[in-house]
């Protein structure tokens, strides 16, 4: 029987404004693929993003294009070298992720030959803003055990102080989205250091990021912007003591599930993180929760309202996903 193609973009709102180093939003648009054959369906949910020069109309095509491939049966070895890393091949590749599990009647993480994934406790994510501002939300989430922190302004030392101050038993990492530079980046660090934060996430711009191998990291410092898929990696060396999995940026689990073999054997640590999406995007990405550091998939903490049927969340506290979800 044929495969068939359905593509759709959903808008989801934000519980509140989230506002990063690049900009501010309210709501979250995503791109839902689904492929059907033999009365079972597989979904795959993807984030376009503006900072990698894609658009929802952009992704939307891209995956249109796959319309006689994947209708003529394309399968996920085939879809690596049509496809690009990004969104379209990301939603393509965990729908048919999605649509083999079902078929097959096996769980996905054990078609893909992974352990069996367990409740894992993902960060928190607080949105960029005044010190004063960041205090108080670090007082309403100070019972979470990981905050992930925005910044990214030419006062940084201030807003990591006010997060720490008002919620000292949290671990934090603190995500710059390349805002700082080669001039304050030594000071950052230290300042980081003295917070005894975790993990910083992309300090420079991936363009310039060459002055971390001339610092001394006295805290971990992890690529995102910088790294995408494996192609990416050789580059990081010296540079970078982690790297930022995400599913929208290596173009799919598949992807996802050689890069993280590749960067544990370069003695990379793993953090597995996400867009603003629902349920649907932070489900394959848990599949690789387990070998991990940090996770950070809380998209759908941050959404008004989570498609159903959801991921469970417990405070920080997230399950596998059930079938009826995906995989």
């Amino acid at each position: 029987m044929a495969a068939h193609l359905s593509v759709a973009v959903e808008r989801w709102p934000l519980a509140n404004v989230f506002t990063i180093a690049r900009g501010s939003k309210t709501e979250a648009v995503v791109v839902v693929a689904e492929i059907s054959r033999d009365g079972r369906t597989g979904r795959g949910e993807c984030v376009p993003y503006a900072r990698y020069g894609e658009t929802v109309e952009g992704v939307v095509a891209a995956i249109e294009a796959q319309r006689p491939a994947i209708e003529a049966g394309l399968d996920r070895s085939a879809l690596q070298d049509l496809v690009p890393a990004g969104a379209a091949r990301n939603a393509i590749d965990c729908a048919l992720w999605d649509l083999e599990a079902k078929l097959a009647g096996q769980p996905a993480w054990r078609l893909a030959g992974l352990a069996e994934p367990a409740a894992a406790v993902t960060a928190y994510t607080l949105s960029l803003g005044e010190p004063e501002a960041m205090a108080e939300a670090a007082a309403k989430a100070a019972h979470r055990p990981l905050l992930k922190v925005k910044l990214g302004t030419p006062d940084d030392a201030s807003r990591i102080a006010a997060v720490r101050r008002h919620a000292p038993q949290s671990q934090l990492i603190i995500d710059a989205n390349e805002g700082w530079r080669a001039d304050n980046l030594a000071a950052n660090l230290r300042a980081c250091a003295e917070a005894g934060v975790t993990l910083i996430e992309q300090p420079l711009p991936a363009s310039d990021d060459a002055a971390l191998a001339e610092v001394e990291r006295i805290v971990p410092v992890c690529a995102d912007e910088s790294l995408h898929d494996r192609a990416s990696l050789a580059k990081l060396a010296g540079r970078y003591d982690a790297i930022n999995i995400k599913l929208d940026k290596a173009g799919g689990l598949t992807e996802a599930i050689a890069l993280a073999r590749q960067a544990q054997a370069l003695k990379l640590d793993l953090m597995i993180g996400c867009m603003v999406g629902t349920s649907l995007a932070m489900a394959p990405a848990l599949l690789l929760a387990g070998q991990a550091r940090v996770i950070d998939l809380d998209g759908p903490l941050l959404l008004a309202r989570d498609r159903e049927p959801g991921l469970r969340y417990e405070g920080s506290t997230v399950w596998p996903p059930e079938p009826s979800l995906w995989g």
